[in-house]
């Protein structure tokens, strides 16, 4: 870890000015930047502290929705009871991700701005090509490892997976990140590898999280996130899906369906032909899980990441059908 600077900024407009000088880094709960530092990812010139500003952690809830500080803590959020009330879906995902000691310090707007776990761009001592690293120098995940690989989304720079839960959620239910005088759609913020993979997020030098605003909907209520993962914790998703669900008057059609897709995509993966397909039909088990199979359009594997072509259509039927069940 090289040598650095440090200022604690005194407010939101510091902060931001400080932050669009190169090579600084906004520094909340720390719980990834310290982690990119310590294996030589994260080279920040200079670390602008925000975790003391004030007016960043409230979490507001009203008809419209939600609207969440971006210092707000994890556990807090998913303790929240208007969060598990009005979005359960966005409770369950942040109470899946991490362990304790990490949602207790980790932010929900460090949480939006997390990198990759891809061990190849993780380990730049033994894997020098990696064009989210050092643009250009090619994706040593292409023909190595790739069991915890994305299947959507890629391209031939970049076939890393996008890591979190939160934003699973958060795509599902058209969630907007406020980024100062903009605002952007959750689904728009997170960027497609295409040619740019080190261009991760739509966000720009001098901009920082300010808040997440989740409009509310009958299908936010009625939601739930399943994640399938190698262990039952303190593990990232093989494939995971954030659905919401409401229902007509007669308790069986589907009038209002959403669906996200996690650890499959280079990004937090909205599947809108499972949710086209579904809107209007009656919920029977071989409709919905014909119908989850439009999930993995266009999906395409690298090797030992096949299965999750496989897995991920089951996981969203097993979503939707759950939250059928409970109708």
């Amino acid at each position: 870890m090289r040598d650095f600077s440090y200022l604690r900024a005194n407010s939101v407009d510091a902060a931001r000015q400080a932050a669009a000088l190169p090579g600084a880094m906004l520094l909340a709960g720390g719980t990834t930047l310290i982690d990119l530092a310590k294996c030589d990812v994260a080279e920040p010139d200079s670390l602008v502290d925000i975790s003391h500003l004030k007016g960043l952690d409230t979490i507001e809830i009203d008809e419209r929705g939600a609207v969440i500080g971006a210092l707000a803590r994890m556990s807090h959020v998913a303790d929240h009871a208007g969060i598990k009330g009005g979005f359960p879906a966005v409770s369950e995902a942040l109470w899946q991700a991490a362990s304790a000691q990490l949602r207790n310090m980790a932010t929900v707007g460090g949480n939006l701005m997390q990198r990759t776990r891809c061990p190849y761009f993780r380990d730049p001592s033994n894997f020098a090509a990696c064009n989210k690293r050092e643009p250009g120098s090619g994706c040593s995940a292409i023909g190595g490892v790739t069991r915890g690989h994305a299947v959507l989304g890629t391209s031939e720079a970049c076939i890393a997976t996008y890591p979190g839960d939160l934003a699973t959620a958060l795509v599902a239910f058209d969630a907007v990140v406020h980024l100062g005088e903009r605002r952007v759609l959750v689904d728009d913020f997170f960027l497609l590898p295409g040619t740019t993979p080190q261009k991760e997020h739509a966000i720009e030098p001098g901009e920082m999280i300010t808040a997440i605003e989740i409009p509310g909907s009958a299908a936010a209520r009625r939601s739930s996130y399943v994640k399938v993962r190698d262990r039952q914790s303190y593990e990232f998703a093989a494939a995971s899906a954030a659905v919401g669900l409401e229902l007509e008057a007669d308790g069986r059609t589907v009038r209002d369906l959403r669906v996200a897709l996690g650890g499959v995509a280079t990004k937090p993966w909205r599947a809108r032909t499972v949710e086209e397909a579904l809107k209007g039909k009656v919920l029977e088990p071989e409709v919905v899980r014909a119908a989850s199979l439009l999930a993995v359009e266009g999906a395409v594997d690298h090797g030992a990441n096949h299965y999750k072509i496989e897995l991920a259509p089951r996981v969203v039927a097993r979503a939707i059908l759950k939250l059928g069940e409970a109708a």
